[in-house]
């Protein structure tokens, strides 16, 4: 169930990600930001599991996973606007 509820947070940390910071570089599709605010959620549990926040069974939180993706953003818009000039 961890994994699953991992993804639902995801997705909406995603479209919630995504509105707290815009720009020209970001993810234009809501798959691709769907999908980033999804490896954002995870990117958050294993780093709160590694650091010590969160026990081996649990997964980030709300806020957690909204800081992971919005991370993932920011490396994205610096890896897209590198491509493009």
């Amino acid at each position: 169930m961890g994994i699953l509820w991992t993804i639902i947070i995801g997705f909406v940390v995603g479209i919630i990600a995504k509105f707290l910071m815009p720009g020209d570089n970001e993810p234009k599709g809501f798959i691709l930001t769907t999908v980033l605010g999804i490896v954002g959620a995870f990117v958050a549990t294993f780093l709160g599991q590694s650091v010590g926040w969160y026990g081996p069974g649990e997964s980030a939180g709300f806020i957690g996973a909204v800081v992971g993706a919005i991370i993932l953003l920011f490396l994205y818009g610096l890896i897209m606007s590198r491509r493009s000039a």
